[in-house]
């Protein structure tokens, strides 16, 4: 139990003394507004890293993410204004079509054998290129008070996307840690090749999680273009690296059979309260960027340390 859970308890000291120390820094540091509008500026990053996790475990990487995300979002508006649908017709579209494009990453990887990081490599430039070539530089705005409390909107004391986060994050705990599925998705990533003789179903599970990081990003596309009122084709840059430091962070293996869900979104809450306790602070981002870097590696030393000593 402890080789099991002795990264995610160096993570959570992180967090607790990261919040101890910013708080020193700032007195608007841990007022309850900061603190749910942070909650509120992760969702996005967060509903793409928990799925990321799942892919990850698996031995693979999904660098078009933040494509997708442009892609689904120039989708929304797009169709909405200038195709005339209405926009519930065009969200749902939208997540199709993110649907679609994490299936055919899982086809590029799977049926014609392309390494992961080469394939969502090229299809990073391919959707951002699509969503480039459908926007032609423009700006949808003037969406309908209804969809704007998606991501501006609050419920029950919380904003609204944080609870499609909630509901997200059980889903895959109790997916990846309770379940043969989620077994099955660590034994690919320990051995493919055993996992194949075992009778598991790989190639399944493949397209599954690449299809439900395509669907992830589908979904923080809307609740982005909900929580800024507009949609451009630039929309989700630099997502995946976000994505990937959090679940990296949260002690997934990069070279996958190893990581939880706790680990992700300990990950994830380290990385904003950093973000957010450092600008308030003061330090310019170039600064907070370093410190993180700093972080994950002092992190993943120490993980690794744990890990071979808890061995010998």
């Amino acid at each position: 139990m402890l080789k099991r859970h002795g990264h995610e308890a160096v993570l959570a000291v992180l967090v607790v003394g990261a919040l101890f120390i910013l708080s020193l820094q700032s007195d608007r540091f841990l007022t309850l507004d900061n603190l749910l509008n942070q909650s509120r500026l992760m969702a996005e990053v967060a509903l793409v890293a928990l799925p990321m996790t799942f892919v990850i475990i698996s031995g693979g990487i999904d660098l078009s993410v933040g494509s997708t995300m442009g892609l689904c979002a120039i989708l929304v508006g797009v169709l909405w204004q200038s195709a005339g649908l209405p926009l519930p017709a065009a969200i749902a579209l939208s997540l199709l079509a993110g649907l679609a494009c994490g299936l055919f990453n899982g086809l590029l990887i799977i049926r014609f054998g392309m390494p992961p990081l080469i394939a969502t490599l090229g299809t990073l430039a391919l959707y951002r290129g699509l969503a480039e070539g459908i926007s032609q530089a423009r700006s949808v705005r003037g969406y309908p008070e209804w969809f704007a409390r998606l991501g501006q909107g609050d419920s029950w004391g919380l904003p609204s996307q944080v609870w499609l986060v909630l509901l997200m994050l059980a889903i895959c705990g109790i997916v990846l840690g309770l379940t043969r599925w989620g077994r099955t998705i660590y034994a690919i990533g320990s051995s493919e090749t055993a996992a194949r003789f075992a009778g598991l179903p790989v190639d399944a599970t493949k397209y599954a999680i690449y299809a439900a990081t395509g669907l992830a990003s589908a979904m923080a596309a809307i609740v982005f273009v909900s929580r800024v009122s507009t949609t451009r084709s630039d929309m989700g840059t630099g997502l995946e690296l976000d994505a990937i430091t959090a679940v990296v962070l949260g002690g997934t293996s990069i070279f996958g059979g190893r990581g939880t869900i706790l680990g992700t979104a300990l990950g994830l809450i380290l990385v904003q309260t950093l973000e957010n306790g450092l600008s308030l602070a003061g330090v310019k981002g170039d600064g907070t960027v370093v410190l993180i870097g700093l972080v994950l590696i002092v992190t993943l030393l120490v993980g690794a340390l744990m890990d071979r000593r808890l061995r010998a």
